[in-house]
Order: structure tokens, then C-alpha cells, then sequence
């Protein structure tokens, strides 16, 4: 048996909680650390978990050796902290976004350099969105025609005009690339908290991306994904509620939800675990991450591409 990966989390926040629980469960990892500016805080945090809260980012460092930090920050303050962690040459699992401006973004893949530099597009990991990427890949859409993304709820605390698309839709971008391939050109409206974008991809197909910050996550249906290729149809619904794969033709569906007992494929919030199921074990055997920081990267240059479509009123290359 190895020793669990040492872990220390930056960050005490709503979702910070959720990567402080995480790692002290999980069985690969330990929690060894807790950081926030405010200590009381970051020890209250830490109390939670059996460990230690810290207010110095170094001293906490320089204290437990982890071999992995979690940088959980207010999504406009990715940048400045991220960026000394990397000068440090300890591996990195950050939350997304990445940044909000594109050219912090490459500064820090080059700071990077080859350490370990992942990014939580934990979206990926929900049973129903790994089924579709096995579906797409093993060819039983066929060509691909068109892609819809739709995730709508209440806003978030940043004070940025584009704060949905660049922190939340890009979990769309990042989905819609890795079913449908690369994304070429877009175009794009805007009202209030509001994104539409038109999407054409590098193999012909078509696509849409509507997030909002002006809706609800109480209501059903929050989040709905279709892809449709002329030998069938996949559809995702509220991520982690229901997988339904269609064949062109046939009026019959096949359905997954998770079953009675199957807690953790039914949570959200588990996506995260299962993100790390794949993550400490890449990690302790020196691999790549299984969702690197440049995911990270394309997901905002193409929301940044989207975001000139919108400015200039044209559709604009990726």
C-alpha cells in the first residue's frame, strides 16, 4: 500500500467545503492543509477536517510538503495566487475558470512549464456525460450534425460583464469540444446575464451555447444537452439526472438514471470524487492530468472569441 497523496486546499468558501470534504475522504488522499486570508476562517475549516488552518499560503507550504494544492479563490482572483504556487513548482488542481483574461491565462501555462497543472471541469465526470462521450466515440451517432448546450441559473458574486460565459459556460465550451471537436467560428448576442452563441465546428457541424445568469437553478430542466448525428441522438439532462441515447428511426430509447442506492452518480457534488479517482492516481505516477490546465485555456479563447463576436456584431475564427 502507498501513502496517501498529501493535500492542502487554498481556499475556504462554498465550494471550497466541497474540496476540503473530497480530499479528506477520499482514500488516496489527506487533507494536510487549509488556507485562507482570514484564519479564523481557515481554521474553522480545518477544525472540520482534522487539520490545520493557515492565513500565510507559505508558511502552510513550507509546514506540510503537500504534493498537491486545490486553489478553491473567488473566481476573479485566480490569477496572482496561482501564479506563486506555480514558482514554487508544486502541482496544482485548479478550480475553473482558469482566469478571466486570456493573456493572464497563457502567462500561467508558461510559469507552469511541465509541472502537474490540472483544471476542475469536474462536468466531465457525471456518469450521463461520460456515456455520451463513449457513445460519440464509439460512432453510434454517426456524423455529427448539431450541438446544443443550455445551463441556466442565478447569478454569481463577480463583478464582471461577462462573469457567466467566461466562469460558468465554460463548462459548455469545454463539454461541447470534446464531444464535437474543435470550434472554429462563432457568433453571439447578449442581454443583461444573458449569452447566446452560434458555434461552427472544425468538421462541418453546427452548434448553440445559451447560458444565463437570469434564471433559476430551482427549476427543471436547468441544464440540457442534445447532440444529434444522422445515426442518432444523445441528450443530457441536469447533468447527473438522466442519459437518453435515440437511434435514428427507432421510436424505442435507451435510459440511464442512477439506480436507488447509487447516491453518488445521482450527486453533483460527487463529480468532484470522481474527477479525483482519476486525478491522485495520474499524479503518483508522474502522468499527465487527465483534464490539464490548458482545457482551461481553450475553453476562454473561445469565450473570448465569443465575447468579440458579441462587441463587433461578426462572426469571429476561434
Amino acid at each position: 500500500m502507498h501513502e496517501p497523496v498529501r493535500v492542502a486546499v487554498v481556499g475556504a468558501g462554498g465550494w471550497g467545503r466541497q474540496h476540503a470534504r473530497a480530499f479528506a475522504q477520499h482514500p488516496e488522499a489527506e487533507l494536510a492543509g487549509i488556507w485562507s486570508r482570514d484564519l479564523g476562517r481557515a481554521q474553522a475549516r480545518a477544525a472540520e477536517w482534522h487539520t490545520t488552518g493557515y492565513d500565510d499560503v507559505d508558511r502552510m507550504i513550507d509546514d506540510v510538503q503537500p504534493e498537491l494544492v486545490a486553489v478553491c479563490l473567488p473566481n476573479t482572483e485566480h490569477f496572482a495566487l496561482t501564479r506563486h504556487l506555480l514558482t514554487r513548482g508544486i502541482p496544482l488542481l485548479v478550480e475553473k475558470p482558469l482566469v478571466f483574461d486570456l493573456a493572464e491565462g497563457r502567462t500561467l501555462l508558461e510559469e507552469a512549464g511541465d509541472t502537474f497543472f490540472a483544471i476542475n471541469f469536474n462536468h466531465r465526470y457525471a456518469v450521463p456525460v461520460q456515456r455520451a462521450y463513449d457513445d460519440v466515440t464509439a460512432g453510434r451517432l454517426g456524423e455529427l450534425e448539431f450541438l446544443t448546450w443550455r445551463f441556466a441559473g442565478e447569478g454569481s458574486s463577480a463583478h464582471h460583464p461577462y462573469a457567466n460565459l467566461i466562469e460558468t459556460q465554460c463548462h459548455g465550451i469545454d463539454m461541447l469540444e470534446q464531444l464535437g471537436g474543435p470550434i472554429e467560428a462563432v457568433s453571439a448576442e447578449l442581454k443583461g446575464g444573458t449569452i447566446a452563441a452560434v458555434l461552427r465546428f472544425a468538421s462541418g457541424a453546427v452548434g448553440s451555447l445559451v447560458g444565463s445568469y437570469d434564471s433559476s437553478y430551482a427549476y427543471p430542466g436547468t441544464h440540457q444537452l442534445e447532440v444529434n448525428g444522422r445515426a442518432g441522438r444523445l441528450l443530457v439532462e441536469d447533468t447527473v439526472k438522466r442519459y437518453t441515447f435515440s437511434k435514428a428511426g427507432d421510436p424505442t430509447r435507451e435510459v440511464w438514471e442512477a439506480g436507488y442506492f447509487d447516491d453518488r452518480s445521482r450527486s453533483f457534488e460527487q463529480t468532484f470524487d470522481r474527477h479525483l479517482d482519476v486525478l491522485l492516481p495520474a499524479l503518483r505516477r508522474g502522468e499527465r492530468p487527465p483534464v490539464p490546465a490548458t482545457a482551461g485555456l481553450r475553453a476562454l479563447e473561445v469565450g473570448t472569441a465569443i465575447i468579440e463576436a458579441f462587441e463587433s456584431g461578426r462572426r469571429t475564427r476561434v
